[in-house]
């Protein structure tokens, strides 16, 4: 009778760890569902619920009031490319290949997402999940002839259709290369061929909640497999340039909110220079596309909770990084500023992850991979180095080893890896190379004490310097980056 058990127990063992892990058509999924809504250069100081800037985000405040608010979070890269690709992979630019922007300018330096990179939507997919993709996904290199598409007309290329066999795991596709113009966006469906994209009469994020919506409720089985876990991200271009392509309601909420109100930040520059006028003339419409994304959020939101799917989805809010739109002078990204690496990142599933603002936890990009696949009990595959870390510990119960330091890097030529600037961050410090040879500048802020980096107290030797670049040079071999430190004693 004994050993009748023993086999019975041993076979069952056998089948729980051998067998699909989804239940049967019709029965709930046991697995969580992901939602992941990507935006593109909302910088991370940009939510209404940190009470730091004057935008209007209710649907998001009320979300971050019952999920994980990590107000640390980075990019390892303020720029689109390279940080989709490094929230994909788990692993830094010099590793997925994407070090630069995707483009007709870097095509020839291989710069796209190679077909055989993991990224943890192949990893669901291969585990049973029913993926889903919708908006800009900017990590195929255009090539000739080009897709007929305005931004694809002058010196340089930048749209191109994403074939499936480069997909990466995603089913249900409804998406883009890149594209800007936010009030007739283009799109492919999941069948259509290169040449059988089409354009939209109507604002992107609003249209693209629409097809989010359709995948949520699902009807008949059009977009997934019901009886599986889906994955879902929503990519939405906005707040992205061009800033003035907004529905005129959204730019209307701060319509009666004086100009002055807005431009309390030290690191604003004055009226009358360059970058000073273009932060005046665009932080409304900045404001506005949050608004209005903020809007779609909710509608997407709205539907989750009527499905009945969001006690069962980890939900997860980002963006591939920042906007300094004219602060310290800069254009909008890929500079080492906080306003550009900083990245909202709220993260919710119901039941599991305990509510509240995180100040100290330092979450990157890099680490979503990793996390991801820890909070669905899946591993990542033998032989694929990841550089991220799996937080999942951290989120469920706030235990476990966490970072002590975050690593970023960005504006790299690329012709010319030893180009741009690297940069390491704490809780407190931030130490940035910038440059190469004898040009290369070097800053330290305080960013505990100086939030927006007024004043450069890097010092040559001093303690904090040296440690920290230390740091910097271990991270640079470990990565094969062949960036080079000047004067690093």
């Amino acid at each position: 009778m004994k050993m009748k058990i023993s086999r019975f127990l041993s076979l069952l063992f056998l089948y729980l760890t051998t067998c699909s892990f989804y239940d049967p058509p019709g029965q709930k999924t046991s697995r969580p569902n992901i939602l992941i809504i990507l935006t593109d250069q909302w910088r991370g100081q940009a939510l209404g619920i940190l009470k730091a800037e004057g935008v209007k985000t209710p649907n998001l405040d009320s979300f971050a009031a019952r999920a994980l608010v990590c107000n640390q979070a980075i990019t390892n890269y303020p720029l689109c490319s390279p940080s989709r690709a490094t929230i994909l992979t788990g692993k830094y630019p010099l590793q997925h290949k994407v070090y630069s922007n995707v483009n007709s300018a870097s095509t020839p330096y291989g710069v796209e997402l190679p077909p055989d990179m993991i990224t943890w939507s192949d990893i669901l997919k291969d585990n049973g999940y029913a993926n889903g993709y919708i908006g800009k996904w900017h990590l195929d290199s255009p090539h000739k002839p080009y897709i007929a598409t305005a931004n694809n007309k002058g010196n340089t290329a930048w749209n191109e259709w994403t074939p499936p066999a480069r997909r990466h795991g995603f089913d249900f596709w409804y998406a883009y290369g890149t594209y800007d113009d936010h009030n007739r966006p283009m799109y492919w469906e999941t069948d259509a061929g290169r040449e059988e994209f089409h354009f939209v009469d109507q604002w992107s994020p609003e249209h693209e909640a629409d097809k989010a919506i359709g995948f949520l409720k699902n009807s008949g089985g059009k977009y997934r497999d019901p009886a599986r876990p889906f994955s879902l991200v929503v990519s939405v271009n906005p707040p992205h340039s061009e800033y003035k392509k907004v529905p005129a309601h959204y730019v209307d909420l701060y319509k009666d909110m004086p100009l002055e109100k807005l431009l309390s930040d030290p690191d604003i520059p004055a009226a009358g220079t360059e970058m000073g006028d273009l932060y005046r003339e665009n932080i409304k419409y900045y404001y506005a596309c949050m608004s209005g994304v903020d809007d779609q959020v909710g509608r997407i939101f709205k539907q989750l909770r009527q499905s009945g799917l969001d006690k069962n989805t980890i939900i997860i809010f980002m963006a591939d990084h920042g906007n300094c739109l004219g602060k310290h002078d800069q254009i909008s990204k890929n500079t080492f500023y906080e306003e550009s690496v900083r990245i909202p990142f709220i993260v919710n599933w119901s039941g599991h992850i305990s509510p509240g603002v995180d100040n100290e936890l330092l979450f990157s990009a890099v680490d979503i991979y990793p996390t991801l696949l820890g909070l669905v009990s899946l591993p990542n595959p033998s032989g694929n180095r990841v550089d991220g870390s799996d937080l999942s510990s951290y989120f469920l119960n706030r235990r476990g080893n966490v970072p002590d330091l975050q690593f970023f890097m960005g504006a790299v030529n690329a012709a010319n890896k030893n180009s741009g600037f690297r940069g390491i961050r704490t809780a407190k410090y931030k130490l940035v190379y910038e440059g190469t040879g004898n040009k290369q500048k070097r800053y330290l802020f305080d960013i505990g004490a100086d939030p927006f980096e007024l004043k450069n107290i890097y010092i040559d030797g001093s303690t904090v310097a040296s440690d920290l670049e230390r740091h910097l040079k271990k991270w640079l071999d470990k990565t094969d980056d062949p960036y080079i430190l000047n004067g690093l004693h």
